[in-house]
């Protein structure tokens, strides 16, 4: 489906990690012994979440002019340049309209997506950064601006940590947590759109439950108590306790009803990533585009959203125009002043959509990917800590080791030299004292770099879309709603994002050229 520089095949172990010889109550332990002595800890370490974003205007990108504030008027205006806006604007161009602009409160396109210039036109990063089987729309968009994909590595094994312990296993792509239970999940995914969930027939009966509850009704083992959580929060962003099942089962549906394929790399969600990084699919379309994205434009105050022309107060001018897309999460509708003010049910929804779940996002770099010599995917997952998971980030050619690592709110210090050591110490009891020793560290959480980012993902919680789902969609005024979280299908990921661009742009074109009935 995707044009790969490289693929890994089906991982095996080294000749390294066969003859390896166990030493006392580690390796000799597997790792369902492992997970089961560490239930406890498992446990309470059950509140996880990720992290990631940017800071200084990536290369590629350019300060717009000011806005005008004559008396011109606009066909559109796009709030917001990550993948959605900038795909509407594509759009627009492509379908022939040359009346629109295109507003990021940024210093930089891209969104929830950001490269870490590593240097030799290498990068890591920090955000969105994963596709995989049937998200078509974005693959199809990176075919079109000529970036090629490569296969996330996953040869070798993961290493599992508690406290002394440590146990390694060759998950072959997977994420552990399958069987039964993932099949029941993706059974009652089925019944379960999408891009709609409040409009299942079980809608009312699901939303009154957290993942939490019906996972606690399954007769889970340690393994998979743990391996749940840790999953449903780097997806989600918040562990089972705190996931509405309406929305995880939605999630699941996006992934063509398979758990697995939702959460593995290998024939999953994670499968592939983008050479060059994700956010060059919104440089080269910002290159494209050129002056008609105004950076460091945030929009403070919408007027008149209900009539023929809408006044977009910004901090470079006051722009106007015949239709509105607003390309950003719901919660940053919060910082918009909408005069008049909108309707109770999508004001509520504004008010009450997740505005928070912090992820941040470590890279550390080496001179070369020195785990993978020792047998070694790059994936650690302690049981404890402020690490969930790391991944290797290597580019395709493996030229320089990247380890990049989710972690958990709050385990870190804040300042970047304090908490590279603390991760370079788990990555050494994982991989080696090589590990003790990276050439660089980058360090990034979206939930402080500015007011824009927030979070990467929305944790929806139980009880929400049965009450406030109906809202998301329908246009208002000359208001059109954007942006991942309003997709049909994988609502959330960049696939969605590029979705709801392309939806948004047909929805602007159709109503400017809709016939004016007369009354």
């Amino acid at each position: 489906m995707f044009k790969h520089t490289k693929r890994p095949q089906d991982a095996k172990e080294t000749d390294a990690a066969r003859t390896r010889k166990p030493g006392p109550g580690r390796d000799a332990l597997t790792r369902r012994q492992l997970l089961g002595f560490a239930a406890a800890a498992a446990a309470g370490a059950a509140s996880l979440a990720l992290a990631a974003a940017p800071r200084r205007a990536n290369a590629g990108t350019r300060q717009a002019a000011p806005a005008r504030t004559d008396g011109d008027v606009l066909d559109v205006a796009i709030i917001g340049a990550g993948l959605a806006g900038l795909t509407a604007a594509r759009d627009l161009k492509r379908a022939g309209c040359q009346s629109f602009v295109v507003l990021e409160a940024r210093n930089r396109v891209g969104g929830r997506t950001y490269n870490h210039d590593l240097g030799n036109k290498v990068v890591s990063e920090a955000g969105g950064q994963w596709i995989g089987p049937g998200q078509t729309a974005i693959a199809d968009l990176a075919r079109e601006l000529g970036v090629e994909t490569f296969g996330t590595y996953y040869e070798g094994k993961t290493v599992f940590l508690a406290d002394n312990i440590r146990v390694t296993q060759d998950l072959q792509g997977g994420v552990g947590a399958q069987g039964q239970v993932a099949a029941r999940l993706s059974e009652l995914s089925r019944g379960v759109p999408s891009g709609a969930p409040w409009k299942a027939s079980k809608a009312a009966e699901l939303d009154k439950l957290t993942l939490g509850d019906w996972l606690a009704r399954q007769g889970l083992s340690s393994e998979e108590k743990f391996s749940f959580s840790m999953a449903a929060t780097l997806s989600l962003g918040a562990p089972p306790a705190q996931l509405g099942l309406l929305h995880y089962l939605s999630v699941i549906n996006s992934a063509d009803s398979d758990y697995d394929r939702l959460e593995k790399i290998k024939d999953g969600a994670q499968e592939t990533r983008f050479v060059g990084g994700s956010q060059i699919l919104s440089i080269r379309m910002a290159q494209d585009l050129g002056d008609t994205i105004r950076l460091s434009s945030p929009v403070r105050k919408i007027v008149a959203w209900d009539r023929e022309i809408v006044e977009l107060h910004t901090d470079q001018g006051v722009v106007r125009a015949r239709r509105v897309i607003a390309a950003l999460n719901p919660a940053l509708c919060q910082q918009v002043v909408f005069d008049p003010p909108l309707p109770t049910g999508r004001a509520q929804l504004h008010r009450a959509w997740p505005a928070h779940a912090p992820m941040r996002k470590t890279a550390h770099v080496y001179a070369r990917p020195f785990w993978r010599e020792k047998g070694f995917n790059g994936q650690v997952v302690p049981l404890d800590g402020p690490l969930i998971w790391s991944v290797d980030n290597s580019p395709p050619d493996g030229s320089v080791g990247v380890l990049s690592a989710f972690v958990k709110p709050g385990y870190l210090p804040a300042e970047p030299k304090a908490a590279e050591p603390i991760v370079s110490a788990i990555y050494a009891k994982a991989f080696g004292d090589q590990a003790l020793k990276p050439t660089q560290y980058h360090d990034l959480d979206w939930g402080k770099v500015d007011p824009w980012s927030m979070s990467c993902i929305n944790p929806m919680p139980a009880g929400f879309w049965t009450k406030l789902g109906q809202h998301l969609h329908p246009p208002l005024g000359r208001l059109i709603w954007s942006g991942t979280e309003t997709a049909d299908i994988w609502a959330g990921a960049m696939d969605g994002a590029v979705r709801s661009g392309h939806r948004a742009a047909l929805q602007a074109l159709g109503a400017l050229h809709a016939p004016v009935t007369e009354a």
